[in-house]
């Protein structure tokens, strides 16, 4: 076991300690920065050797070649309130901005490209160059309200009712038959489908057209930006924070029951329902017990990581510039796809979400050398080894590629549990992409954070708001925790700035 830093509050010393956080991912890390703001002794343990969760980079394949064992693009570490307070820039991460966000190559070197300039994307879609714009100026428009209410905890009424509106009306449209009747070309819809595929779920459907509307929007807002030397960086800065705020950091520490942590006045768990199932044990009230055993994980993916002696050769022009690119072909094609995973097929020619850091971060890989990180949608659980088709899908739209191949690795879906237990199955959003499930995850209970055992809380992926690296569930598990553990009742985000302000200051003004 090692020790990232101890001040004052160790095991020993349990009358000390507040709150206990199991897992450092970045909700973990995310209510944990609140509560250490608050002036709360915090302790987090994480099961790895090194923090993250998600977010974490390391050499994959070969000396040199840094890779993203998880995310890699972070939209929302740019818009989420958490990290617009926490401002990722004061704390020495640069968030690199690719010019082209995503683009999503066709047969025949056809390409849908989404620049950040939403001007120009409209120019360059041509005939649909209108239809777009309508689609998303409007959400490009109002992001911050949008971001506001979509990372909410889904028990409060929308921020601006008319945007929620207008994302609504959208969602219902790219979510059913009709989603095609506004465009007239073949570009412009699977531009906006490879983005709702990132959901791993069929893209003609409500929750993953919702994900795709708000993706695509930021990307025109915020940009997808790809952080300097690896999505490690945004997990160190929040763990350098939470060790000045006096937490304590412990890695190297897998924690199988709820017996074997210090005393503390109230435990986070950043953990799935099965996570939980597993800590808790008997615990748990049968039937709490029950509804976490239904919850059910969405399709999975197959990750390959590539290290290369050179740039990718894309056929299309700006592929070459584009940060992320979706690579499945048409609209039709992609929801063929990702229809074969929900059933538990594999498809001949998967989905495959790519990301080529190189074309803004030179700090990947040897100079004149890239890397390459892919995703790949599979049936959860699948162990199959789908790097061969993940080559024939890239090569599809970059002939030569397989040429530049030094090295690769692949981690199954069946093998990323053991990664990350938080992935069952390979699931990387932590459940399935249903309306109920995002709404009533991981039970269907008004407090999703709170548990009913007295003083522990779920502040996973698994509860609202639910993927993503933006740290909400965190923020709104440690409110919880703040106002019926401590009886605070401001606003968790005012402790994710400077915090500092001790918890009998708060009660003395927010009560």
């Amino acid at each position: 076991m090692t020790e990232a830093a101890a001040v004052g509050h160790g095991p020993g010393t349990a009358a000390r300690l507040d709150v206990v956080v199991v897992g450092s991912g970045p909700n973990g890390l995310a209510a944990a920065l609140v509560l250490a703001g608050a002036g709360l002794a915090v302790e987090v343990y994480e099961a790895a050797d090194t923090i993250g969760g998600g977010t974490r980079t390391e050499e994959l394949t070969l000396p040199g070649y840094r890779h993203d064992v998880c995310s890699a693009v972070h939209p929302m570490a740019l818009a989420s309130p958490f990290f617009r307070a926490f401002d990722l820039a004061r704390h020495g991460v640069e968030m690199l901005q690719p010019e082209i966000p995503y683009a999503h190559p066709l047969n025949g070197g056809r390409v849908g490209l989404a620049w950040r300039d939403l001007d120009r994307t409209v120019e360059e879609l041509g005939v649909d160059g209108p239809a777009w714009r309508s689609l998303l100026g409007p959400l490009v428009d109002r992001w911050q309200p949008l971001v506001a209410d979509i990372m909410s905890d889904f028990r409060s009424v929308p921020s601006r009712p008319a945007t929620a509106l207008r994302l609504a009306i959208r969602m219902l449209e790219q979510g059913s038959p009709l989603w095609s009747a506004r465009f007239r070309g073949q570009v412009a819809p699977a531009l906006i489908t490879g983005v709702a595929a990132h959901a791993i779920a069929p893209p003609r459907a409500l929750v993953p057209a919702g994900a795709g509307l708000l993706l695509a929007a930021l990307g025109h807002a915020v940009g997808w930006p790809i952080p300097r030397g690896g999505s490690a960086a945004i997990s160190r800065a929040m763990a350098d924070e939470l060790v000045r705020r006096g937490g304590r950091i412990v890695t190297g520490r897998r924690i199988e029951s709820l017996a074997e942590l210090p005393a503390a006045r109230a435990v986070l768990l950043d953990v799935a329902p099965a996570g939980l199932l597993r800590i808790a044990g008997d615990t748990l009230p049968a039937g709490y017990a029950r509804q976490l055993r239904s919850f059910r994980y969405g399709g999975a993916a197959c990750k390959v990581d590539f290290a290369l002696s050179g740039p990718v050769p894309w056929t299309a022009r700006g592929c070459d510039r584009a940060g992320t690119l979706h690579l499945v072909g048409s609209r039709q094609e992609s929801l063929a796809a990702e229809r074969a995973v929900a059933a538990g097929r594999h498809a001949s020619r998967p989905y495959v979400l790519a990301s080529q850091p190189g074309v803004v971060d030179d700090t990947r890989a040897p100079a004149g050398r890239q890397v390459l990180w892919t995703y790949a949608h599979v049936p959860n659980g699948s162990p199959r080894d789908v790097s061969d088709q993940v080559i024939a899908q890239v090569e599809r739209f970059a002939p030569g590629f397989r040429d530049l191949i030094l090295a690769r690795r692949v981690v199954t879906a069946a093998e990323a549990q053991t990664y990350n237990p938080n992935y069952v199955g390979g699931d990387i959003s932590a459940g399935a992409a249903s309306p109920w499930q995002m709404v009533m995850r991981p039970v269907p209970r008004w407090d999703p954070y709170r548990t009913p055992l007295p003083g522990v809380y779920l502040c996973s992926s698994s509860t609202p708001p639910g993927q993503a690296v933006h740290g909400m569930a965190g923020v709104h598990a440690a409110g919880r925790v703040l106002r019926q553990r401590f009886g605070v009742y401001a606003d968790p985000l005012r402790f994710v700035g400077n915090g500092s302000r001790r918890v009998h200051d708060a009660v003395a003004t927010d009560r």
